[in-house]
Order: structure tokens, then C-alpha cells, then sequence
């Protein structure tokens, strides 16, 4: 084992687990202000069940022995047994495929855990506000066996798609085809979102951009440990996977932002966030298979192909919230097949050794450009899609006519406080106080008949009157000792000509100040 990539990938896990709560923010911010916990809940749901369940048996179902190609033994490493802390994976120890050899079994565990954590959460932007918390534990668990699994292990673990000779560096397919395409599901089961009071618009106004813009940043800073440790070393795969995302997602926000504008809207901070996160997800398949120019392009075409994506379901009245299927399904579908089209040429893929590489090469002796290889990305990638789709819509279909999924339509517009008895902003009355220590006048009523005993309480030390307008100050000496300062500042009521000081205990007290 390697010390140096042990604490790189260390480091890289810890990333990808700051997305999820990123991911919290970012959808949190784009829904209304009475649902947002209901959504960042279900985003740190995926932190604890999807990783509880990933320990106990799915992490086998993706890295274990594989049964014909198509799924992992589920006993292979259930509960992480056979998972060294102190060895690698190394490969048919145990029947699996997956081979580490330079970092310890139960560090590669634990990063791959992170990708499946934030997996079903990124499809919880797609069905906002339309899914009840137990109907969806149910469909988390369930999906994260009957698709997660399954298509990690193809791609991954040694299934058919890997045999057949598909790359995905870091979850094009697994990831965000996935998550996409089952939130696509979704949207044909549940239907659209009940209309408020307030009409439509306020369906899709941001209740807080500053969050969306506090979660791209917390998710754009992960995506670092996303791709960048996809390498599984800290080597210079590792590297340009980082550098590409950086470009990519650059890229992709000031395109979206220009595509904007050629359609006549004014450049925001929520389109900036969103098309950086396009971009990022377009380069994850291949942030690790392509040179940094490729990545330019690839953040170019995302801004434009899911912008697009976004447009059709919108034309179409398919009510997809946050644009989940836009964004991640077809912006991991586009960065899939681009793979085939912008990885290294073919000098780079048939040399003896990675040393003797030409310096220009993203990764040598692995994928490299040319039309079989284009045709091999699009066919898993559309299979993938097609698997997604079709298995979330029937899981759902039986959801909804069993148990319900949707909540009662009067609770929609309210969930956090319907479902979950909490407010994710309390405002409390303005203080009566007046910071000279006085009510107004208005007040004083209320506070002789005892309804604001703090307030008296406070004034109290003070003894000063509870009445009347705010009281005259004479202006402070700087320098000031006992009684003449008390001569010079006490408060004349403005009327009466009468202090506001009816003890002498009030001066002895002002003496100690």
C-alpha cells in the first residue's frame, strides 16, 4: 500500500461526503420557504439509510463476486467482511473483480459508500414537494437494491458492461444516469405539483438564492474528491480529472449564462449555479479519459444540451422542480457518449508502459476515441436509462396504489410544519424596548396590566418611568465622577419639565458606573 494515495483518497472521501449536505442547500434554497426542511431531510436521510444499507449488503451487490455479470453475492462482503482495514482489494481473494492495490479495502469501501449516499438524494429535486418521508425510505431502500446495485456492478464491479468494454470514470452512468432517469420516472407517476394561492410563478421563485449558492459551492468544492479521486491514486490521472471538472464547470456556468441571455432573460446567480453544476456532471464520465481542451468543449455542449432539457420537459408540463433530469440524467448521459468522442487518440492506448506515455496523454492504455467506442457508450448509456426508467416507474406504480406516495394536497404548500412539525425560519415579535431603556406610549398599557413583564423587568434597574415620549438627553462628558455626573444627565421629561430619577438609590448606582 501506498501512504501518499491512502491519504489522498482519505481526503477525497471526506469531499464527496460534504456533497450530500451541499446537495441539501442547493435544493433547499431553490423550493419555497415552508418546504425547505422537508427536502434538505431528505438529502441527510441518504447520509444515514443509504449508507447503513450500503454497509450491510449493497456494497457486495456492486464489488462482489458477480453471478453471471449481473449482480454481486450479496455475502461477499456483507457487513464489510472480507474488507481488510489493513490490506487492499487485490481481486479474485474472494471471487470479486475490483482490484486496489494501493490503498487499504475498507478506504475504497468507504469512498464508494459517499457515491451511493448522494445517488437517490439527487433525484429528490425532481419530485419536490409531492413525496411523504415513509413512502420514500421505502423507495430509497428498495431503488438502492433493484437499480443502484445492479448498474454499479455492471459498469464497476466487473458486470457485463465492464466485459463489454464501457467506461465511466466516475458515475456518468452509475451516478447521475441513474438518478436522472428514475427522477424522470417520477414525474409521470406523481404528476405536477398543486398550484398555490399565489399562482404558478411562485412554484418555481427560490425562496433563499443565497443557499443555492452556498450548496453549488459546497458541491463544486467536493467535486474535487468526486472525480479527482476516481483515479484511486494521487497520481496525474488524478489531476487533470480535478483540472477538467474545474474547466468544465466554468465553462458550463458562463454558457448558461450566455444562452440565457440570447433568449432575452437577465443574467442571475441561480442560472450561474446551475449551469456550473451541469457542467460538472457532464465531465464526470470522462474527467479522468480526456486532455483539458476536451474539457472546454464538454462544459460548452453541456450548457447547451441541458438548457435544453430543461425547455422540453417545460414545454411539455412535466414538472421536474429542480431540473433534475436536464441537468444530471442527460448531462451523464452527454458526458457518457462525448467519452467516445474526446478520449485520447489511439497513440496513447497501446503503449508498454504508463512512463512512456507522450506527455499530453489524460490516461494511457485505457479508452481511447473512435466510432466502436461511441457506439458502446451510447448503447449502455441508453440502457442504463431505459433500465432506470422503467424499474423506478413500476417500483413507484406499486407505491402509489399500495401505500400512497403524494401528500394531501393542503399540505403541500406547508410540509415542513405538516410532516414534520418544524420551521426553518422563526421570527419572534420586535422587542417593545426602546434602546434608551424606554416604551412607547402605545405600550404602556400592556405593560402595567403585566402582558410584558420582561420588558418592565429589564427597565426596572433603570427606575425610570414606563410612560409617555422617549425622554431629552443632555450630551455626555467624556470625563465624567459622582454627583456632578448625575447633576449634568438626568432625564427631564420633555412636558412636565420633572426628572425621569425618583430615588437617590438611582444616583448611588450611577456613581458605581
Amino acid at each position: 500500500m501506498d501512504s501518499g494515495d491512502t491519504a489522498f483518497m482519505f481526503g477525497c472521501m471526506t469531499l464527496v461526503q460534504f456533497m450530500t449536505p451541499g446537495l441539501a442547500f442547493f435544493y433547499g434554497g431553490l423550493v419555497r420557504s415552508t418546504n425547505v426542511l422537508t427536502i434538505m431531510l431528505q438529502s441527510f436521510l441518504s447520509l444515514g439509510l443509504v449508507f447503513v444499507l450500503w454497509y450491510i449488503f449493497v456494497f457486495s451487490l456492486a464489488f462482489g463476486k458477480s453471478w453471471n455479470g449481473l449482480i454481486g453475492d450479496p455475502s461477499t462482503f456483507a457487513f464489510f467482511r472480507h474488507v481488510s482495514i489493513q490490506a487492499p482489494l487485490t481481486g479474485n481473494t474472494y471471487g470479486e473483480v475490483v482490484s486496489v492495490p494501493n490503498i487499504p479495502g475498507l478506504l475504497f469501501a468507504g469512498y464508494q459508500g459517499m457515491f451511493a449516499v448522494i445517488t437517490p438524494a439527487l433525484m429528490t429535486g425532481a419530485f419536490a414537494d409531492r413525496f411523504r418521508v415513509g413512502p420514500y425510505l421505502v423507495f430509497k431502500t428498495v431503488w438502492m437494491i433493484v437499480v443502484y446495485g445492479p448498474v454499479a456492478h455492471w459498469v464497476w464491479g466487473g458486470g457485463w458492461m465492464q466485459q463489454w468494454g464501457v467506461w465511466d470514470f466516475a458515475g456518468g452512468i452509475v451516478v447521475h444516469i441513474t438518478s436522472g432517469f428514475s427522477a424522470l420516472a417520477s414525474l409521470v407517476i406523481l404528476g405536477s405539483r398543486h398550484v398555490p394561492e399565489e399562482g404558478p410563478e411562485s412554484l418555481n421563485q427560490p425562496h433563499s438564492v443565497p443557499l443555492v449558492a452556498l450548496g453549488t459551492a459546497m458541491l463544486w468544492f467536493g467535486w474535487f474528491g468526486f472525480n479527482g479521486g476516481s483515479a484511486l491514486a494521487s497520481n496525474g490521472v488524478a489531476i487533470v480529472a480535478s483540472i477538467n471538472s474545474q474547466i468544465a464547470g466554468s465553462t458550463g456556468m458562463i454558457g448558461w449564462v450566455v444562452v440565457e441571455a440570447l433568449m432575452g432573460k437577465k443574467p442571475g446567480m441561480v442560472g450561474a449555479c446551475v449551469g456550473a453544476v451541469a457542467g460538472l456532471a457532464t465531465v464526470t464520465p470522462a474527467a479522468g479519459y480526456v486532455q483539458t481542451w476536451a474539457a472546454l468543449i464538454i462544459g460548452a455542449v453541456a450548457s447547451v444540451v441541458c438548457n435544453a432539457c430543461v425547455m422540453l420537459l417545460n414545454k411539455y408540463d412535466m414538472d421536474d422542480a429542480l431540473d433534475v433530469w436536464g441537468v444530471h440524467g442527460m448531462g451523464g448521459f452527454t458526458g457518457t457518449v462525448l467519452v467516445g468522442l474526446l478520449a485520447d487518440d489511439a497513440s496513447c492506448g497501446a503503449l508498454p508502459t504508463a512512463d512512456a506515455a507522450r506527455a499530453d496523454c489524460a490516461n494511457p492504455e485505457t479508452v481511447t476515441r473512435s466510432g466502436k467506442q461511441v457506439f458502446i457508450q451510447l448503447s449502455c448509456a441508453v440502457i442504463a436509462a431505459l433500465y432506470s426508467f422503467l424499474v423506478s416507474y413500476a417500483l413507484l406504480w406499486m407505491l402509489e396504489n399500495s401505500i400512497g406516495i403524494r401528500p394531501r394536497k393542503h399540505e403541500e404548500g406547508n410540509l415542513d410544519m405538516e410532516h414534520h412539525g418544524e420551521e426553518a425560519y422563526v421570527t419572534t415579535p420586535k422587542s417593545k424596548l426602546l434602546q434608551n431603556g424606554f416604551l412607547d406610549s402605545a405600550d404602556e398599557s400592556e405593560a402595567s396590566r403585566g402582558e410584558s413583564m420582561p420588558l418592565r423587568e429589564q427597565a426596572a434597574p433603570l427606575n425610570v418611568a414606563l410612560s409617555a415620549p422617549a425622554p431629552v438627553h443632555t450630551p455626555r462628558t467624556p470625563m465624567f465622577n459622582g454627583s456632578s455626573w448625575a447633576r449634568r444627565h438626568t432625564c427631564v421629561h420633555p412636558s412636565t419639565g420633572s426628572n425621569g430619577i425618583s430615588s437617590p438609590s438611582v444616583l448611588t448606582s450611577l456613581r458605581t458606573v
